[in-house]
């Protein structure tokens, strides 16, 4: 293989892949990435037998081939390399040459044989979502996942698509046990898609943050398509499949409270600012703060014999009982964040019941966080 191809083109491909490249030594082959020439240029591979990419870069192609390579070497030399043209030849023992201007490098490669294959991408039954609209979704959702939960399915993020004559609604839901997330939206129905009317997969963490992370680069709708065991992403010559989780996601519906008796309407960014504050004193581990709400206002408190202590309060619409409750601060601080309203509703029923967070700015979003003795 010999291939000459501009160092920002490959450099954005390795940028791509490094999420996904393995990064434990469980097998060396899941650290690499593949590179095949293909008529026009070369492809990259990176799997990690749950998640693959595969994407199309322009290259002149001046012998055809294929090797696997170190992805992170490979990516960390490019970025030392002055702009310009690369070349790239495999010698004996799939070693290969990196020529860069005056530099010269040699890289230990792997037979490209050895590489795992990605599965096959279906055409059939694939949706275009608006890419901001689908990216925002996954903004709003997957900061509730569960990171390396006990509970496997914790660890995935929900999607639902509800197909009817010109619409398709897409939601997506994510939950750790100790707060949810749920946004939805409606997307236009794309002609001549044919799709079944109710859709619903769980997908694994790190492919909603890939995803995330490749609609975040340009504009475009990507393709969404889902099979019995894969999800498939497609964008700007990019595929990413994904296997999906198996198992029950929870009945989040049961979490949502139907009606709260206590509601107050704050600034967001004013909360948001004043809990950051008060939640540099509190408790490392639970980062607990005591929420009252009283006629006209919301007051903020912690405590920590170790620390100190810090209370502020804010004005609130809210006319009724004073209630005093508790919350995780950074689970307040991961929902304001994502929110898109000037104010936030806060409904509480009780001082251990759940608080859902809401916004009249930002319809398709709740988010319920569970409460904290204090």
């Amino acid at each position: 293989m010999k291939i000459r191809i501009a160092r920002d083109e490959l450099l954005t491909g390795l940028q791509r892949v490094q999420g996904i490249v393995e990064k434990r030594n469980t097998m060396p082959i899941l650290s690499n990435i593949l590179l095949e020439t293909k008529q026009d240029g070369i492809e990259l591979v990176a799997t990690d037998l749950e998640i693959g990419v595969r994407g199309h870069y322009k290259a002149d192609v001046q012998q055809a081939g294929s090797v696997s390579l170190s992805a992170r070497k490979l990516y960390e030399l490019l970025k030392e390399v002055a702009d310009g043209e690369i070349t790239l030849t495999t010698q004996e023992n799939n070693w290969v040459q990196i020529q860069a201007g005056r530099s010269q490098f040699k890289i230990v490669g792997m037979a490209a044989s050895e590489f795992p294959a990605l599965p096959t991408i279906e055409r059939e039954g694939r949706v275009a979502v608006p890419g901001s609209g689908f990216a925002s979704l996954i903004r709003k959702t997957l900061f509730a996942v569960g990171d390396n939960d006990a509970r496997y399915i914790l660890n995935g993020l929900l999607i639902t698509l509800h197909s009817s004559e010109k619409k398709v609604t897409m939601k997506l839901v994510g939950t750790d046990g100790h707060r949810l997330a749920v946004a939805e939206s409606d997307l236009t129905q794309s002609a001549g898609t044919d799709l079944p009317k109710d859709i619903k997969a769980i997908i694994p963490r790190k492919a909603a943050q890939e995803m995330r992370r490749l609609l975040e680069e340009e504009e475009g709708e990507p393709l969404l398509g889902f099979t019995k065991n894969l999800v498939t992403f497609q964008k700007s010559g990019l595929f990413l499949t994904s296997r999906v989780m198996e198992g029950t996601y929870p009945n989040y519906q049961q979490v949502i409270p139907k009606e709260s008796a206590k509601k107050a309407a704050i600034e967001r960014t004013a909360l948001e600012s004043a809990l950051r504050r008060v939640a540099v004193l509190s408790k490392d581990k639970t980062n607990a703060v005591k929420v009252i709400l009283q006629n006209g206002s919301i007051t903020l408190h912690t405590s920590s014999p170790d620390v100190g202590e810090a209370t502020e309060d804010l004005p609130a619409q809210y006319r009724g009982e004073s209630l005093t409750t508790g919350f995780n601060a950074r689970y307040l601080l991961d929902a304001l964040a994502v929110m898109d309203g000037d104010s936030v509703n806060l409904e509480i029923s009780s001082p251990l019941s759940p608080c859902v967070l809401k916004s009249d700015g930002d319809p398709g979003f709740l988010c319920v966080v569970m409460p904290m003795k204090i």
